[in-house]
């Protein structure tokens, strides 16, 4: 059993919203909504400023806006996000080999194994250096907790956040579990708590006092036996390096149901490509298709098929996606569709269900993508700008959607390095508008940091930045003015909003559009390859 607190866990603090404010100078010490923003969105991570209103992850979104109407709503940017998690990561496995990632803004680590820290001196020593070149490197901040265990370590970065280090003490653990609630401790989820409750037991000391046998009676074998060595501060699960994935999947809901069977059909097909994309990314065959279908009454139908080999063929994906589809009633309505592929491999094999021979040809994501009749101009595909979503113009420079609606898109002017910036409206079908890729929050060494352009100053004493226009309705985070402030329930102050363009708001056509693609509607574990 080790005895010395040389088990780290990092957790990073409200990672996505964090890392909103670092790249949106204008959203610092604000309340920051990242999720899905459509009716049926949920919160993915919410800054601590928001947190202050009452808002959390999982929540629904309208029940955020209700309790935080000025916050700014952003979609997540999944991309950033993963390189943020990358660099985060190569830090971690500096300090040992054995890293054992939970998500992309967790992990935990074996000091020992890698000899950076074998006492509690060293191991709080490399505790502060890591989330100094965690700051110095990504601009952000995060959590840590040092224990002789991987319980004690996560209860312990808990109690250190925001931005803090707390290491327990190899004696004291009995003492500091024993007040708190029975929630903290693994596997106690809130069936687990309310179980537990209902025998009169709430805290972790209760737990102990209660003994093993009665552990047991209460929740079997298994998990009472585990619940109580738990209690008593024993846990002995090591730091694994490499977790397996068993599955890869793709999921959407959808913020009105669909009831047409053509567009459901193109919706399974377009997922199945999807999960073929994340499963060539990370190398793997599958054998069997699951495909996952949520009803109008939220009842959550599964249905799967195995393959006669492992496979990485999209055309394979789809068919036997669309075969299990077949089989599904869907005549209510379905609000959640997904696609999965798990048994998964290093290898594939020749399918017989292929159709086609010879080389694997790249299809169309839609099947009713035909090519364009000779003679005729190509129509232009219609361009959704969402809240949070990178961009550049030709003139201003790099900036970021604030908010959409009414045919107009509101662009804030700034970057990470640059003061907080104009804000300007322009058409959605704009030509000087384009989508552009994320900037780095901390520039490279050397380089002063790409410019916003001449959108990208900061407004002087009666700027009325950009000129938003007065009657206009936008997005969740568009229109807002910088302005006499006033305090906010929180006792923080918070920026004046102009009338018709509260960051709360959703304009008509984002309220009816479906949501984004890249994960608006769910958390980011959605798309996310499950351990």
């Amino acid at each position: 059993m080790r005895t010395a607190p040389t088990i780290l866990h990092l957790d990073m603090d409200a990672f996505y919203a964090s890392a909103e404010q670092a790249a949106k100078p204008s959203l610092r010490g604000k309340a920051v909504v990242v999720g899905g923003l459509g009716p049926r969105g949920v919160v993915a991570t919410a800054s601590y400023e928001a947190r202050a209103f009452g808002v959390h992850s999982a929540m629904p979104m309208a029940q955020a806006r209700r309790l935080a109407p000025n916050a700014a709503y952003l979609v997540p940017r999944f991309g950033l996000y993963r390189e943020i998690s990358e660099q985060v990561m190569g830090l971690l496995h500096r300090l040992s080999p054995l890293v054992e990632p939970l998500s992309l803004d967790e992990a935990f680590v074996d000091l020992e194994a890698g000899g950076t820290g074998w006492d509690e001196d060293s191991a709080r020593a490399t505790g502060e250096r890591l989330r100094a070149d965690i700051k110095a490197l990504t601009g952000l901040t995060g959590s840590a907790g040092l224990a002789a265990s991987k319980m004690l370590a996560k209860i312990a970065s808990e109690q250190a956040k925001p931005d803090g280090l707390v290491l327990i003490r190899p004696g004291t653990e009995r003492a500091l579990l024993g007040p708190m609630s029975v929630r903290v401790l693994p596997g106690v989820g809130p069936a687990t708590g309310d179980h537990l409750r209902r025998a009169g037991i709430t805290t972790v000391e209760e737990i102990a006092e209660a003994g093993e046998d009665e552990l047991v009676r209460l929740l079997g074998k298994a998990h009472g036996s585990a619940l109580y060595a738990m209690a008593l501060a024993q846990d002995e699960r090591p730091v694994v390096a490499e977790r397996d994935a068993k599955s890869v999947s793709v999921e959407d809901t959808y913020d009105v149901d669909i009831h047409d069977r053509v567009r459901i059909r193109l919706e399974v097909q377009r997922l199945a490509d999807r999960c073929v994309q994340r499963l060539r990314g990370a190398g793997r065959s599958g054998r069997t298709v699951v495909l996952k279908v949520r009803r109008y009454d939220f009842s959550t139908l599964t249905r799967s098929e195995t393959l006669r080999g492992p496979t990485d063929d999209p055309a394979v994906v789809r068919e036997a996606a669309g075969r299990l589809l077949e089989a599904v009633d869907t005549t209510g309505g379905v609000r959640l569709l997904g696609v999965g592929v798990s048994g998964l491999a290093d290898f594939t094999q020749e399918d017989l269900f292929a159709q086609a021979a010879g080389e694997r040809s790249e299809e169309p994501e839609h099947e009713d993508a035909a090519q364009q009749p000779e003679g005729e101009a190509p129509v232009p595909a219609e361009r959704h700008w969402m809240a949070g979503r990178d961009v550049r113009h030709a003139e201003y420079g790099a900036g970021w959607v604030q908010g959409s609606g009414l045919g107009r898109v509101t662009v804030r002017f700034e970057t990470p390095g640059s003061p907080p910036g104009r804000v300007r409206t322009f058409r959605t079908d704009d030509p000087d508008l384009e989508p552009a890729e994320p900037l780095p929050l901390v520039p490279e060494p050397g380089d002063s940091g790409p410019s916003a352009g001449p959108g990208g100053e900061a407004p002087g004493p009666g700027d009325d930045e950009g000129g938003i226009e007065r009657g206009g309705e936008y997005g969740s985070a568009g229109g807002e003015r910088d302005g006499p402030a006033g305090p906010d329930p929180a006792g923080r102050e918070s920026p004046r909003v102009g009338p018709g363009v509260g960051q709360g708001q959703v304009s008509s056509e984002s309220a009816r559009r479906p949501k984004s693609r890249s994960g608006g509607g769910a958390a980011p574990e959605s798309e996310t390859s499950s351990p």
